[in-house]
């Protein structure tokens, strides 16, 4: 056993005294130990649920791409009923966690009035969902990229159905149009449960093209202010970041200005490529594998590494 309780409730701990236990408690309990990771819910809302907010992106993917998830035997003579019933449990469910995600990112905190925090929410759920069928075409034209940029490929649906491009973007998607209609905090989770199972990383806030495909897609980040054009490939392990962060008068990063990379259309950059700060690379153009980038690249450039030299020493010479 790791410890018995004590007569006033505390555990008593194999190899240390009840005061030891006492002391860590009032030490975590002091206001200046955690006022910067403590959350209180605002109006007794309560936080947004990666649980219910997974739930909801798995009814989405059902309706976006009928037959691939869910109900595998969905039929054309069915699919308005299944459609439908699943959306009206989305408009509800969604419009619950895009309040708590409102109420979470609240800047007036309990003080403030939200008499009218239901219908807001509400309202953008519902716009969010007018928006589907615009995703689904943006989706379904990934899922050709995707098809017709990797040679393994056996098929559309191999690519919706088993590539971490697809899982990604879809997550994308569906998180950008949320953050589109300046829904709080929920889009970022959305795009950070892909990020968690693909190791692909986008920002909800990045622009990004139609038919974009992500190959392999391990360890790739896209970052907020990214604009990304039409027929883009990118392999695994490219970062499109910041250079720097400019800082206010306080020393603290200025938020919101563009400071991520514009790819315009039709670029290649391969495997492990980074490129940094607001820099444009101009259409048509390929970015070799491991290549540092931090100035624009001319329309249908290609940007390599040096050639490999060999070099012979003789005795320790030239060390």
């Amino acid at each position: 056993m790791a410890g018995h309780v004590s007569g006033n409730g505390f555990p008593m701990m194999n190899n240390g005294s009840k005061g030891d236990l006492i002391k860590v408690v009032d030490d975590l309990c002091e206001p200046g130990s955690y006022h910067l990771v403590y959350h209180r819910a605002n109006h007794d809302i309560a936080m947004p649920s990666i649980e219910d907010l997974n739930d909801i992106v798995n009814k989405l993917k059902s309706v976006l791409f009928p037959g691939y998830f869910a109900h595998s035997d969905l039929r054309p003579e069915t699919m308005k009923y299944y459609i439908g019933s699943t959306l009206d449990a989305v408009l509800t469910d969604l419009a619950e966690q895009i309040k708590r995600g409102e109420c979470f990112s609240c800047p007036d905190g309990p003080e403030a009035s939200c008499g009218e925090c239901d219908q807001r929410a509400r309202q953008k759920a519902n716009r969010f969902l007018l928006a589907l069928p615009r995703i689904r075409h943006l989706l379904a034209l990934d899922a050709q990229a995707a098809y017709n940029g990797d040679p393994a490929a056996r098929g559309v649906g191999e690519a919706v159905f088993c590539y971490p491009s697809m899982a990604a973007l879809t997550n994308y998607r569906i998180a950008h149009e949320l953050h589109r209609l300046e829904v709080q905090l929920i889009p970022r989770i959305i795009t950070e449960m892909a990020h968690s199972t693909t190791g692909i990383d986008i920002h909800p806030g990045a622009r990004i093209g139609e038919s974009l495909f992500i190959d392999h897609g391990t360890g790739t980040v896209i970052g907020e202010t990214c604009i990304i054009g039409n027929c883009v490939r990118i392999y695994q392990g490219v970062t499109l970041g910041a250079k720097h962060f400019p800082l206010d008068e306080e020393g603290l990063p200025i938020k919101g200005i563009p400071r991520h990379p514009i790819v315009e259309d039709g670029v290649i950059i391969y495997s492990g490529a980074t490129i940094l700060g607001r820099v444009t690379i101009g259409r048509g153009a390929e970015i070799g594998g491991n290549v540092w980038v931090t100035q624009d690249v001319p329309a249908g450039a290609r940007i390599v590494q040096g050639k490999a030299e060999e070099v012979l020493f003789n005795d320790g010479a030239g060390i």
